[in-house]
């Protein structure tokens, strides 16, 4: 017997907190029976999305890192237009780790392997994650200082972080927890505006010469190293 969550992310339709969305607005059924977040999956029973049945994930595992462009929307939800699902058009079924901003471009990692998403988006784990932003006006090394330090936004803090000047309207940052549009929001609290955003690692996976549009396949060295970072973290 599993929660309803844990079912569909093992199956690999969606990661966890897509599956929550969709329980919550009454799309998902076991054995006729609208779920809710605190239904649970037993043997022999019948889970059907959308009334659809899915049943646990005997594809193999898929691992791939795109370079998403401006516009694509980073999730699994088939009804919304430009989502990153139909824009990879993947032969098996897999879904984001996390999300990048539609207005943002660069690195993200797609799988079909719910234990490892849960395991990378984990705020305690304190993941790496570099980003190359380019601001609206030649800024200070007293902007910097400020973002390293930590920016005061509405009802949280953010944590210290490295940044490095790249030229006078770009930096490099790298951040170790994942708040909603966080980097946009810590500009602006300085009276910044980010004209565009670039991810180009995610932990030891780097965007490279990736071409933008793309993706690719993690390789063995790749995955061996994530796979361990996750472990030990």
């Amino acid at each position: 017997m599993i929660r309803i969550q844990r079912f569909i992310r093992e199956t690999g339709y969606c990661s966890r907190r897509e599956a929550e969305r969709l329980i919550a607005a009454e799309r998902v059924r076991i054995n006729e029976e609208t779920a809710n977040k605190n239904s649970f999956v037993t043997q022999g029973d019948v889970v059907l999305i959308d009334r659809k049945e899915i049943k646990q994930n005997e594809d193999p595992a898929i691992y791939i890192a795109l370079n998403k462009p401006v516009g694509i929307t980073c999730t699994a939800a088939e009804h919304i237009k430009g989502n990153i699902i139909e824009f990879v058009n993947h032969p098996y079924r897999v879904f984001p780790v996390g999300r990048l901003d539609k207005a943002s471009e660069g690195l993200i990692l797609l799988t079909n392997d719910g234990d490892i998403v849960n395991k990378i988006l984990r705020a305690e784990h304190h993941h790496e994650k570099e980003y190359v932003v380019t601001v609206d006006k030649p800024f200070s090394d007293a902007f910097l200082e400020g973002m390293s330090k930590g920016v005061q936004l509405p009802n949280v803090k953010t944590n210290p972080c490295r940044v490095f000047r790249v030229n006078d309207v770009t930096f490099r940052i790298i951040l170790t927890q994942g708040l909603n549009r966080q980097i946009r929001r810590m500009c602006r609290a300085f009276g910044y505006t980010v004209t565009k955003l670039e991810r180009i690692r995610i932990m030891n996976v780097k965007l490279g010469g990736l071409e933008k549009g793309k993706w690719r396949d993690l390789t063995a060295e790749e995955l061996k190293t994530l796979h361990m970072q996750v472990e030990n973290s």
